[in-house]
């Protein structure tokens, strides 16, 4: 068996020719898209490869300022105001008028821990206590003292008070 000679006819060398010169223009316009995408691709990359080492940086600027702003805020948390109830006044049949007073009174004595920074006020807390429960309170032609039942200490000092006949 024999293969014809077509490799002899000018149309099909044309043919294979044509083939064979389109076959590498295609492949050199193929190599130039593909370079050309990488090389954006690439560029991208950096780019935001640059970006995200940027923010890292500031992100942990940020982070130290918070921080130290933070410590900062934490050692200037001052007294806002104080909260005073007497939990008892029922047992005795007081009226609420007179447990406002008493209330208020105490409230006056211990004015002075307004506006002072947290560690002053819990240091100070045992003067706070005698100051409170030395104090005798008169309500109705009766004394009475002042017992410190619970005292939380922050912006808001929260003193809960029993009432005991003297």
């Amino acid at each position: 068996m024999r293969i014809p000679p077509l490799y002899r006819r000018p149309s099909w060398q044309r043919f294979f020719s044509g083939m064979a010169i389109g076959g590498a223009i295609s492949w050199c316009i193929f190599l130039y898209i593909y370079g050309v995408w990488q090389e954006k691709n690439s560029e991208l990359i950096r780019k935001q490869q640059e970006d995200i080492v940027d923010l890292n940086n500031e992100k942990k600027i940020w982070q130290e300022e918070y921080k130290e702003l933070n410590k900062r805020n934490i050692e200037q948390l001052t007294v806002q105001k104080f909260t005073i109830k007497i939990i008892n006044a029922d047992k005795y049949k007081l009226d609420l008028l007179s447990v406002l007073e008493t209330e208020n009174s105490v409230r006056d004595d211990i004015s002075m821990m307004l506006a002072k920074d947290l560690d002053t006020v819990y240091k100070s807390r045992d003067l706070l206590k005698k100051t409170i429960e030395n104090k005798p309170v008169e309500i109705n032609k009766k004394r009475y003292k002042l017992k410190i039942k619970e005292m939380v200490i922050y912006t808001n000092v929260t003193i809960q008070l029993e009432i005991q006949f003297e």
